[in-house]
């Protein structure tokens, strides 16, 4: 009797033992991306970046990784009921592809870790405690687009020497509009230059922004670094080759469309890098252990060609200082 019930019991613990061991396997992590433009083309190649910056870390989508993705179509005010909706769903870790999304991330929990591309100074916008130490569950790659904004005019006043108009397009609804909008003022009393100050949250806006250069009389113009903005670069880059207006831009992606210049950091590489910071913080490091990255190298590109059809001679010396020059 003894060893049926024994058998009987072995036999039953066998049969269980599959279910028990597939109940403790851990479920595919989920990471919830938070981006505050709409979904499009534009926005493939900086996400491949993010996932090959996961794939360093052994993570690939559909194999061993899910990824949720929430788009905020521009409206900034719809991010907080994304973020809200991500930590409903118990996501394991929030990508936060701007600073509007990184707040509305953090607004929404202070336990899912959130690894953020952010703006000119995340301390300053209250995402985290300091760059080396960020503290709490966010971490990320920082931009300095603000202090390079005022290096852009220099850059374009340099290649336009004639402009003695210039024009600053900003999104009024980014936080950092109006630092921004302060630095190249102070870069263009400096120089002796007349500044004008467009405004655009919407393609309707951008479209009579460009329309006011003609009155404005304005010779050049710098677009500021901005989600919205990014999102609409094939749509500034085609204005500003009707209306004729050398413009210089952010990222180089502009350029590499048909846009005259671009100085800052690179988009793919700081997108590659957040996905290596995820990678890292679903194999178990805290995002408080992780300090945000700030990039160490600035890309100047030139399009020969667009400065060409401009009448434009590139001078030497700013030639020389170019990354690349396309063609």
């Amino acid at each position: 009797m003894r060893r049926r019930t024994f058998v009987a019991l072995l036999g039953g613990g066998v049969a269980a033992w599959p279910f028990a061991a597939h109940a403790q396997q851990k479920a595919m992590p989920v990471i919830g991306v938070l981006y505050a433009g709409p979904p499009s083309a534009s926005y493939g190649p900086f996400m491949d970046a993010f996932r090959q910056g996961l794939s360093e870390a052994g993570y690939v989508e559909g194999q061993n990784l899910a990824i949720e993705y929430r788009w905020g179509e521009d409206n900034y005010d719809r991010l907080s009921a994304l973020a809200a909706d991500l930590v409903g769903r118990k996501v394991d870790l929030i990508m936060a592809s701007s600073p509007p999304s990184a707040r509305a991330a953090k607004s929404a929990t202070s336990t899912i870790p959130i690894v953020f591309r952010g703006g000119a100074d995340p301390v300053a916008d209250g995402l985290v405690a300091s760059l080396a130490h960020p503290g709490g569950n966010l971490t990320g790659v920082s931009f300095v687009p603000n202090e390079l904004t005022a290096k852009r005019l220099e850059l374009l006043s340099e290649l336009v020497p004639q402009a003695g108009v210039i024009a600053l397009l900003v999104n009024p609804n980014n936080t950092t509009a109006e630092r921004t909008t302060r630095d190249v003022q102070e870069a263009a009393h400096t120089k002796g230059l007349r500044l004008h100050v467009l405004k655009a949250s919407s393609e309707s806006e951008i479209d009579t922004a460009f329309a006011s250069l003609v009155q404005l009389h304005a010779g050049a113009l710098i677009v500021g670094a901005d989600p919205f903005l990014s999102t609409r670069r094939e749509r500034l880059v085609a204005l500003a080759s009707r209306h004729a207006v050398p413009a210089i831009y952010a990222w180089r992606e502009f350029v590499a469309i048909g846009g005259l210049i671009s100085y800052g950091s690179s988009l793919i590489a700081a997108f590659r890098l957040v996905g290596a910071y995820a990678g890292k913080i679903l194999k178990g490091t805290k995002p408080s252990d992780l300090p945000v990255e700030q990039p160490t190298k600035y890309e100047l590109v030139i399009n020969l060609k667009t400065a060409k059809a401009l009448g434009l001679e590139i001078p030497p010396s700013l030639l020389a200082r170019a990354d690349e020059a396309i063609e």
